[in-house]
């Protein structure tokens, strides 16, 4: 053991790093293609809101030698305002994985549990584990959180329950009732974090918008972000919000000055008069659903398909194989065996002609096995 191996705790030791894929020109020249389709990470390639590409656009250099305002003042008094909040429920964060792991450092010690899935967003296992709290992952129920199996794995010593609503990478979902049933029977015993990165994609009636219940569920924190829907997923910004009193813990472990000061102002922009913008979104996604279902029907390969703007496929081969073989006609997926899905893919959908080109793609790659 070298002299400073003494110094890492052992949960860091156990912990195996994340690798990044590499960056888009590198695979380019890795896979020999000219052009590469971003069907991987979920990215809305409509890029930003109209007025959130003007703030980009015009981003004056003066500002970058320019600290940000550290917490956010105005996005949080933008957000207040739209929610119906106090701008001190919100707290803006360097994306969602910098705030799971603000709620985590605020709420759990070595030794401590948390609960979620296990085939769900994995940044709630990976920081719990390298934090020293153990991930308590419990297995979906036909591709859903299945809140029983959560509530039988909590103990004495669980502090948070993470539910991902809609799920990546399935898209089902709890809808209003499920989801009030599941609090209930908590109790306030835990905090319950519900993460509604892609709940701007949904458009159904009881779909339970967990800010519209924080008077009822004090317990409850509600995780939203910039990089799905509103595509400022390079500028990395996302926020929660719950009661002031749970804000005020999760505060004190929050770094301050993460979120750059353009990363700010395009979402303090994205959210204005962004109607237009959300169902021209989920217009695009509507019909690269279709197409996808059509394609899968066509091959007999299965398909789950929820909210969100992604799907899963069956593939009859590894899918680490069938990602090089879409990798050297351009189009980049993700592989679902980090996921615990081996032998599936998930696909972002985007505009109906990368759609069509992905179409003709995965039929030249399965199209004979039937």
């Amino acid at each position: 053991m070298c002299a400073f191996e003494r110094l890492v705790p052992e949960h860091v030791r156990r912990f195996e790093a994340y690798t990044p894929s590499r960056p888009d020109h590198e695979l380019m020249r890795m896979y020999r293609v000219d052009h590469l389709h971003r069907l991987n990470n979920n990215e809305n390639p409509l890029g930003p809101p109209p007025e959130a590409a003007r703030i980009v656009r015009g981003f004056p250099p003066e500002r970058v030698p320019i600290y940000p305002n550290g917490d956010a003042w105005d996005l949080r008094r933008i957000l207040a305002g739209r929610f119906g909040l106090a701008p001190e429920q919100f707290v803006v964060g360097n994306g969602s994985c910098e705030l799971i792991s603000s709620v985590i450092k605020a709420f759990c010690t070595t030794g401590d549990s948390i609960v979620t899935a296990d085939k769900t967003f994995a940044v709630y296992e990976w920081v719990a584990e390298f934090s020293g709290v153990e991930a308590r992952l419990i297995p979906l129920r036909d591709f859903g959180f299945d809140g029983e199996g959560m509530l039988a794995a909590r103990d004495a010593r669980t502090k948070i329950l993470f539910v991902c609503n809609p799920n990546n990478p399935t898209g089902t979902w709890w809808d209003t009732a499920t989801l009030t049933r599941f609090l209930d029977r908590v109790n306030g015993e835990q905090i319950v974090v519900l993460d509604e990165a892609y709940a701007e994609y949904v458009d159904r009636h009881d779909f339970p918008h967990g800010i519209g219940l924080l008077d009822r569920y004090p317990n409850l924190v509600i995780f939203r972000t910039f990089s799905k829907m509103y595509a400022l997923a390079g500028l990395r910004i996302g926020y929660l919000c719950g009661t002031q009193e749970v804000v005020d813990i999760i505060r004190r472990t929050h770094v301050v000055y993460s979120v750059n000061a353009l990363a700010q102002q395009a979402a303090a922009a994205a959210l204005h008069d962004d109607a237009a913008f959300i169902r021209q979104t989920r217009e695009m996604v509507r019909e690269g659903k279709g197409l996808l279902r059509e394609l899968c029907d066509d091959l007999g390969l299965d398909m789950q398909c929820g909210e969100g703007n992604y799907v899963m496929i069956r593939v009859p081969e590894a899918d680490t194989l069938i990602y090089r073989k879409l990798m050297a006609r351009g189009i980049m997926i993700r592989t679902m065996t980090g996921f615990r899905f081996p032998g599936w893919i998930r696909v972002s959908v985007v505009q109906t002609p990368v759609m069509e080109e992905f179409r003709h793609a995965l039929r030249a790659v399965v199209g004979g096995r039937r």
